[in-house]
């Protein structure tokens, strides 16, 4: 008969060093499966007297219940101890500041924030936004607002051309956002009232200046607009865009071949402390063109400039950007530097508003 003491003592110790979940289940298995030592055991109690049996029985059956209590306990042990593992290991120091989400650690480019400022201060005088293709013909780019041939514009000096097509004629990449007004007279009759931001493109790049660059302009056609509308349309833009109670303009006489008559608009400004303050002081600062729709160019959009009348202007976005946020330089709009973009950059869920503040 087996040292039924010596066993026990084996197995509770053996149990008691089991280092996990399936060192414990081949204990188990080895003692109390069908083949383990104990069930062996038991099995052999048919062999005995039935007074062996009954002395016999009684231990080896507590055997087989302390080997039992012996693995539940040692399993309800390492449960508690890969328990406490997983916890530690997960646990998180509720002390440190919570990490900002892609929502507010995004930032928005400078440019579209100036477009949409534009979008909201002009849809509140009741304008929409056209758009238009990069990619346009010497007709509308040129010919249709009534640059005469010859004119320096054409010059590929000043201007991206393509090859030439089988007929010979050669796209561009625009100039100006203008090629949007013809295209906009001439798939809608007036009155119209849109304003027009977008990419244009030229050879020039310094400091001011890159080859390709963002325009804004507005167009205006009914019966009966006039100088004094475009005069307060004006005015009331830049004072919504500086942020500005009021603001001094002068219109000076200029010349561009799709406005008769044309203008210089300046703007009244401080530049004090080498920092640029509108609606104060007693600079100037030249801030966009304007003027009349030239009667050619009603007539090329299929328009009887007897009947029908309207003014343009057009600025450039970087330039105003720039201005109203302190950028000195126009290059880093265009390089993709991260740290930039992080300094002059909007907060993704901070939509500009007449009401809640353009850049608050």
């Amino acid at each position: 008969m087996t040292d039924l003491k010596q066993l026990e003592g084996d197995l509770l110790a053996r149990i008691a060093e089991a280092e996990d979940e399936a060192a414990l289940e081949r204990l188990r298995v080895a003692a109390l499966g069908k083949k383990g030592t104990i069930s062996d055991l038991l099995k052999s109690l048919g062999g005995m007297t039935p007074e062996e049996r009954k002395t016999q029985g009684a231990v080896i059956n507590g055997l087989r219940d302390k080997v039992q209590q012996a693995i539940n306990a040692r399993r309800e042990a390492l449960a508690a101890a890969a328990l406490e593992t997983r916890l530690t290991a997960e646990r998180v120091d509720v002390t440190l500041p919570v990490r900002e989400g892609p929502e507010t650690r995004g930032r928005i480019h400078p440019i579209s924030q100036v477009i949409d400022e534009l979008t909201a201060i002009f849809a509140d005088m009741g304008f929409s936004v056209a758009e238009g293709p990069d990619i346009e013909t010497d007709y509308l780019n040129f010919t249709a607002l009534n640059f005469p041939e010859g004119h320096p514009a054409r010059e590929m000096h000043d201007t991206f051309f393509m090859q030439p097509d089988a007929t010979g004629a050669r796209k561009l990449l625009r100039t100006h956002t203008s090629p949007v007004q013809i295209r906009t007279m001439t798939a809608q009759n007036p009155p119209i009232r849109v304003i027009i931001p977008g990419r244009t493109y030229r050879h020039d790049s310094d400091q001011t200046h890159t080859p390709m660059f963002h325009q804004v302009e507005g167009l205006v056609i009914d019966k009966k607009a006039h100088i004094g509308h475009m005069k307060w349309v004006l005015q009331e833009f830049c004072k919504a865009f500086f942020e500005v109670d009021e603001v001094k303009m002068r219109f000076r006489p200029s010349f561009f071949p799709f406005t008769e008559p044309s203008a210089e608009v300046d703007i009244q400004c401080s530049r004090k402390g080498g920092e640029i303050r509108f609606g104060e002081g007693e600079d100037w600062l030249e801030i966009l063109g304007c003027g009349m729709v030239h009667p050619n160019v009603l007539r090329n959009c299929g328009l009887d400039p007897d009947e029908y009348q309207g003014f343009a202007w057009g600025l450039g976005i970087d330039r105003i950007a720039m201005l109203k946020y302190g950028m000195p330089d126009l290059r880093p709009f265009f390089e993709a530097d991260i740290r930039w973009l992080q300094h002059y950059g909007f907060r993704p869920l901070d939509l500009p508003t007449l009401a809640g503040g353009l850049s608050s």
